[in-house]
């Protein structure tokens, strides 16, 4: 736990899990979403001759994270980059293999916490949602400007909200007389569109708006559908790559991608495996595996987190 407060979520696991593929000199671990740095410097420490790739998308995390582990010195490089964009940052540093990765995905204790972000429903703020403040389109712009059709569909889809209809029929109304700006018209606007028989249970009714406009904001599963595989690609024989998830869809892809690569594919009917469809990856969970009871009532956060784990044994033919 550092200054902030901020707890790193599974973080024994994740040590555990990944530490067979880092134990050789100059083995390299990439922190995909480096976030405050909470896992990065527990592997750093705990595994003295690691190196760390940290990719962000936020300038400010990074610049926070780079803070944190200074006193690591050359062993860690920080790139402003999407963990999408992998491949591009591997090839531009020289490098064509990694040994050890690990996805956080999900928006940021920092970013909740700071109202200017536009984040959380609890409190006023600009409409923004963007993780990283320098490029994008902004949630108002979203809200603002989307089609009836659009804001139905990721509403429904992104934020696996019922109401999808009467929530865009109030925003449309609304934005109509007066462009939104701020996040708590948004939200107040969206909890008067919800029934009243639904609002007393569940929490918070503008949770499923405001996750599926980050999510939409952020292109945050289309990224992570290309982020995964070109991880895995990236991964050396042994290497191992960790995911925590926090809703049922980053984890409906991670299960998907996991079960292709770590699925045999010769035909059926054919009396042995075929080297060529053999899996060139094996699971190290069983399933999605969740925080415990005694690690969720010391960080919430790890509530809903999923987590699951592949390594690669074989190269691909």
């Amino acid at each position: 736990m550092n200054e902030s407060g901020h707890v790193p979520v599974l973080l024994d696991r994740i040590l555990s899990t990944l530490g067979p593929a880092v134990g050789a000199p100059g083995a390299l671990y990439v922190d995909g979403t480096l976030g405050m740095g909470g896992h990065a410097e527990a592997m750093l420490k705990t595994y003295p001759e690691v190196r760390l790739l940290g990719l962000d998308r936020d300038p400010v995390a990074l610049e926070r994270a780079g803070a944190r582990l200074e006193p690591f010195g050359d062993r860690v490089t920080l790139v402003h980059a999407v963990y999408d964009e992998l491949p591009g940052v591997l090839a531009k540093l020289g490098l064509d293999r990694i040994d050890a990765i690990l996805f956080d995905l999900g928006v940021s204790s920092p970013q909740l916490d700071e109202p200017e972000r536009g984040f959380a429903y609890s409190y006023d703020a600009p409409l923004d949602m963007r993780m990283d403040q320098t490029r994008g389109m902004t949630a108002a712009d979203v809200v603002n400007t989307y089609a009836p059709a659009d804001l139905t569909r990721i509403l429904r889809e992104y934020g696996e909200e019922r109401f999808a209809q009467r929530v865009t029929s109030a925003i449309v109304r609304e934005r109509a007389r007066e462009p939104f700006t701020g996040t708590l018209r948004l939200a107040d606007l969206v909890r008067t569109a919800i029934p009243a028989a639904t609002r007393r249970s569940g929490g918070n009714p503008a949770k499923r708006t405001f996750q599926a406009l980050r999510i939409e904001v952020n292109s945050e599963l289309k990224v992570w559908e290309r982020a995964l595989p070109a991880a895995l690609d990236a991964l050396a024989v042994g290497g191992r790559a960790a995911v925590l998830s926090y809703h049922s869809l980053e984890d409906k892809i991670t299960k998907r991608v996991l079960a292709e690569r770590t699925t045999d594919h010769t035909p059926a009917g054919l009396p042995v495996m075929l080297p060529e469809f053999e899996p060139r990856f094996r699971l190290l969970t069983r399933g999605s595996e969740q925080a415990s009871d005694e690690e969720i009532s010391s960080n919430p956060r790890a509530a809903s987190v999923r987590f699951r784990a592949v390594e690669r044994v074989r190269e691909d033919s």
